[in-house]
């Protein structure tokens, strides 16, 4: 009988296919990686598991060769790959594109062959298709040696060339000519999508691009190597400097209450656990004292960060309160290069090992998986949306829960969904009420600002004042504005029209600074000044604000020996920079910091005794079902960076809404009071907790002409099919972000007591696509925006 194994593409079209394991080759195992035939070329898979028999009339090709001795992946990984992907209703291969580097994926590969000690005449180094066109006696000759270890496996050099990430050196304006028209794309793509590998410009941008990338190497502009994150995260390596409440401490009778039920949760078998603390109460200590009793019984955690910034920061508290631990930096601006070395290190090793990263962390193979730890569980970065909807979150509760380890999530403002089933009793809660040492909650106030109408003036007279005063005495001051750029609309005097993209019909943001307008959705930029598109006018002036102007007026407002600084994505698109503006603002060396929810996420200033929220209003009245539930973390986030130190701290929120029933419960920072005003409004309307929610997106390009019938023959099926499933169907109607990209959008949302029903409507759908090419369609379950 042969021998018949099953193995799935990881990349395109990433489906699984039959094939036979050759007499050559060793015994295999799930999770290990071959090269097969696939067409007329070699594909890169992963061995899933023993297929029972041929599929009939299908003549069954031999695999050509493994990629390592033993499995990569063991059957935990591949079980959990299975599991989403039968969840997020795509192939098996697609969820392993996204979990392994590309290093792990590509059969680009040539194999180096010690071949003088066969006594045969064999290549020194072998391709793929080599290999594939080999005698049966040059195979065991080779078999021989790659048992031996005599023969390994090498990405090939131009992929490992084109791995090097290019990062920005300099802030716009740049010293570029105006008419290298190339240099500054590069440059502008940089600059809205941050550090990016020369394999992905050359993708995204053109075959151009690496040596463009050279030549703005040379001129200093831009540096070719290494994301400097990684660089960052190891300064400070004695520790000197390290602020974190997680570098030393005494543990508080509410933290040593904490500590004794998260043991208990992991005695009894491990699951999810929510530590829910005000802003400043030491959740960190509890992180770090769990970690150092899973450490000393063997056992790896892994450590996960909404942002490489906050990953930074708890890298270097990490690697200070375990030095005698190995501990990896992980994180999406690595290069493949690294992050392969990483997950081969990890795959190969026995030893407990602490990883810190961001989102893709998750699906890193650490060793007997302990905890995992997610701070700031509410972050919406944690989900990803974009490629394939996935939440680290499931992921996470997956692992865990086949290595009865400890799911540790911690926040001040839990997602509802997370503390309803703590209410539920479905997973336990430790509450911290109490900051830790001398430093208390700051007091909460609103400001109306409805008497400014139409007046430039961006902050009222109150919190002018109120900026004076607190930089007079020699304290500190953070205001936000989630919106970052000079102002987001263009107005043109001569006919009344404001500038838009072409491809995404939103308005174009105005960044002063870059001397640009910018699409933040697409990435588009015109140099401004320009002519109007409509009537060819050149008489704009800018409406609303965003952190840029708000800038300029409280350098304006204050004293000139008053600094002010600015963390945005703009600001911040060098890693360095940012860290230089975190560093001196803590230093004490600016007293204003402005930024738009970067400055609200986990950082530690002991001298801001005032934050200010220029618009509180911004996000509240979203057509979102979670736009409350994101206001409220977002402003009691930010509430928490006032009042850490000596001094007690205060917070304005300006807002234009003041009879808008979340501002008693951010006043007093009452959770507990949100949430039940939330459940009560989700139960009516049900939404999730209380359903199971999905958003199934539709999209076709704006020139189609076929693409609206399309819509409406999907949006039939899923009615008249979701009727008889008991599913409510709402749409398809166009999304609130109509056009993106030079595409039409259209959302669907699914409610249903269950997600099978769901599943099995969105397929049905998606079979009956008559233009699956141009008509995209895609399915979010349980989706943060629906937008």
């Amino acid at each position: 009988m042969a021998d018949l194994w099953l193995v799935t593409l990881v990349s395109p079209p990433y489906e699984t296919w039959t094939y036979g394991r050759p007499s050559h080759f060793p015994t295999l195992s799930p999770g290990q990686r071959v090269i097969i035939p696939f067409g007329k070329s070699h594909r890169a898979g992963v061995v899933v598991g023993p297929a029972d028999e041929a599929p009939k009339g299908v003549a069954v090709k031999d695999m050509i060769w493994p990629l390592e001795h033993t499995p990569l992946l063991d059957g935990d990984f591949v079980d959990m790959a299975v599991n989403l992907a039968a969840r997020q209703m795509v192939h098996v291969g697609r969820i392993l594109e996204i979990a392994l580097p590309r290093g792990l994926r590509t059969a680009s590969v040539t194999f180096k062959v010690d071949r003088h000690m066969t006594g045969r005449n064999l290549p020194a180094s072998m391709r793929p298709s080599d290999l594939a066109r080999a005698g049966d006696e040059d195979r065991a000759a080779l078999l021989e040696l790659w048992l031996g270890d005599r023969m390994r496996v090498r990405v090939n050099a131009k992929k490992e060339a084109e791995e090097r990430f290019v990062s920005l050196e300099s802030d716009p304006p740049w010293a570029v000519r105006p008419n290298a028209k190339r240099q500054l794309r590069l440059l502008e793509y940089l600059m809205e999508n941050g550090p990016q590998s020369l394999y992905s410009l050359r993708h995204t941008l053109g075959d151009w691009a690496p040596d463009v990338a050279a030549k703005l190497e040379a001129a200093g502009v831009v540096r070719v190597g290494e994301p400097t994150a990684d660089l960052l995260a190891q300064m400070d390596e004695t520790g000197k400097g390290c602020e974190d409440p997680g570098c030393e401490y005494v543990l508080t009778d509410e933290q040593q209450l904490a500590l004794k039920e998260m043991t208990e949760t992991l005695e009894e078998g491990g699951g999810a656990h929510l530590v829910h603390g005000v802003t400043g109460s030491g959740k960190t200590v509890l992180y770090m004292e769990m970690a150092d009793r899973l450490l000393r019984q063997g056992r790896s955690v892994l450590f996960l960060a909404p942002e490489v910034a906050l990953a930074c920061q708890l890298y270097r508290t990490v690697a200070h309160r375990f030095p005698q631990y190995r501990t990896i930096f992980y994180h999406g601006y690595q290069s493949p290069g690294k992050r392969e070395a990483s997950f081969r290190e990890l795959a190969g090793s026995g030893d407990p090992v602490i990883v810190v990263g961001t989102r893709s962390a998750v699906f890193l193979p650490l060793p007997d998986l302990g905890m995992v730890v997610m701070d700031e569980e509410h972050d919406e970065s944690f989900k990803q949306e974009e490629r394939l909807a996935y939440h680290a979150k499931e992921v996470a509760w997956f692992r865990t829960g086949r290595s009865k380890g400890l799911l540790l999530l911690g926040s001040a403002t839990p997602d509802v969904k997370t503390f309803h089933a703590a209410s539920q009793g479905l997973i336990r809660v430790s509450t911290l009420k109490e900051r830790v040492g001398e430093s208390r909650l700051p007091e909460v106030e609103l400001v109306n600002i409805t008497d400014l109408g139409s007046s430039k003036q961006l902050l009222s007279n109150r919190v002018r004042e109120a900026v004076r005063e607190t930089v007079a005495a020699g304290e500190q001051v953070i205001v936000m504005l989630n919106r970052r750029g000079y102002a987001p609309l263009m107005y043109c005097l001569d006919c009344g029209e404001t500038v838009r993209c072409p491809d995404c019909e939103v308005g174009m943001t105005y960044h002063k600074g870059r001397e640009r307008l910018v699409c933040h959705y697409c990435g588009r930029t015109y140099a401004y000044p320009l002519t109007c598109r409509k009537c060819g006018g050149a008489n704009f002036i800018p409406m609303g604000e965003g952190t840029e102007q708000l800038e300029e007026a409280l350098s304006d407002l204050l004293p000139d020996d008053a600094k002010v600084l600015r963390l945005d994505r703009d600001a911040t698109r060098r890693q360095e920079r940012l860290e230089e503006i975190l560093g001196s603002f803590g230093r004490g060396e600016a007293q204003v910091l402005v930024g738009t929810q970067m400055i609200s996420k986990g950082h530690h200033f002991p001298g801001v005794t005032l934050v200010v929220v220029a618009d509180g209003d911004l996000g509240l009245n979203l057509p979102d079902y979670r736009s409350s539930e994101r206001t409220f973390q977002l402003l009691v986030q930010v509430a928490g960076r006032a009042g850490r130190g000596e001094h007690p701290g205060r917070v304005l929120i300006q807002t234009r809404n003041p009879n808008h029933p979340i501002w008693k419960e951010i006043l007093g920072g009452d959770y507990k009071g949100f949430f039940a005003r939330e459940v009560s409004r989700r139960t009516l309307f049900h939404y999730p907790p209380f359903s199971r929610m999905a958003l199934v997106r539709i999209s076709f390009p704006a020139e189609s002409e076929n693409g609206q019938a399309a819509v409406n023959l999907l949006g039939q099926i899923l009615r008249e099919q979701g009727r008889a499933l008991g599913i409510s169907v709402l749409g398809p109607a166009p999304a609130p972000l109509s056009m993106l990209r030079g595409r039409k959008r259209f959302n669907c949302l699914l409610k249903s007591d269950d997600w099978g029903k769901v599943r099995g409507l969105y397929a049905a759908m998606a079979h009956a696509n008559p233009d699956p090419r141009d008509v995209r369609t895609a399915l979010d379950l349980d989706p943060l925006s629906t937008l």
